[in-house]
């Protein structure tokens, strides 16, 4: 119990130490924060531009979260062990890692949220790849609503050719509505993997237009 207390509190200050690194080191605005569910369990499902992401899309939320990342992250002593406190999960990215998809569902039964990135590598040209299926099976045995997330600007931060990121630059993210848990039952694994690629690269042409940024071709 004292254990589940102490990681919690460090979850928290952690937390607030990204958002003042975010704060400190760029132009980072959010958006949306009210339509993340205020309890039971939920999917954030974000495009994926920069290593920052788990941060940028990861730290405005009051919810408590757990995130994936891959395995090989893990197996530096210091940084492991950071991802391990922070409530990170690995996964292997090379095949399907039933493992990993268990404790997901695990976190999510018990009214956790998750951060995901389904598109499972960062973009190479800032456009949002299509959606991996498996997400309907997360919400169905979870019982999960899923919040569609954009993250515009990472990519001109940390590109993966650049070993550091830009100080400086201006990030924006945006949380959409909520899909529920049931609607998202009602649809194939196909479908909904679909829906949720369309619907960020909607809401990413958005963003990119509001802030006089040419939208990405599809």
């Amino acid at each position: 119990m004292l254990k589940e207390r102490l990681n919690a509190r460090w979850f928290w200050l952690a937390r607030w130490m990204c958002r003042v690194f975010g704060m400190l080191l760029f132009r980072w605005r959010f958006y949306g924060i009210e339509n993340i569910p205020a309890k039971g369990p939920f999917l954030l499902v974000s495009n994926h531009q920069s290593y920052l992401d788990p941060i940028f899309c990861g730290a405005p939320p009051k919810r408590h979260l757990c995130f994936l990342a891959r395995d090989s992250l893990f197996r530096h002593w210091l940084f492991g062990r950071v991802l391990v406190s922070v409530n990170a999960i690995p996964v292997k990215r090379d095949r399907g890692d039933l493992a990993a998809m268990k404790k997901v569902i695990g976190k999510l039964q018990g009214g956790r949220g998750v951060c995901l990135f389904p598109e499972g590598t960062r973009t190479h040209d800032g456009k949002i790849m299509p959606f991996k299926a498996g997400l309907g099976l997360l919400c169905r045995r979870g019982n999960a609503a899923i919040v569609p997330v954009v993250i515009d600007g990472a990519f001109e931060t940390w590109p993966r050719h650049k070993k550091l990121f830009s100080p400086g630059d201006s990030i924006t993210v945006h949380y959409g509505k909520a899909i529920t848990a049931q609607q998202a039952r009602n649809m194939g694994d196909e479908k909904l993997a679909a829906l949720l690629t369309d619907t960020l690269r909607q809401m990413q042409s958005k963003c990119r237009i509001d802030q006089g940024k040419k939208p990405y071709d599809y």
